[in-house]
């Protein structure tokens, strides 16, 4: 079965975030004040196959840690569709 795959990836809540915090002033000065903080990071999305839900999963785990995530720098999370 073919299975869709996102793989959201951020930084660590601990790591400045300096693309955010640019975006941050950008919304201040024009005026969305009501912003209070920016974390910008990124969306993966494969289509793969695989046999069952939890078989994807394990795949898309293995290309987070092995190429699409730091894990020193970034967090990120999965989320499989069917």
């Amino acid at each position: 079965m073919t299975y869709t795959v996102h793989i959201h990836v951020m930084p660590l809540k601990e790591l400045l975030d300096p693309q955010g915090k640019a975006v941050l002033g950008g919304l201040a000065s024009l005026g969305l004040t009501s912003v209070s903080d920016v974390r910008i990071g990124k969306r993966i999305s494969l289509q793969l196959d695989a046999a069952t839900k939890e078989e994807a999963a394990s795949i898309a785990e293995e290309a987070a840690k092995k190429l699409l995530a730091n894990a020193v720098m970034e967090s990120y999370e999965i989320h499989v569709e069917a």
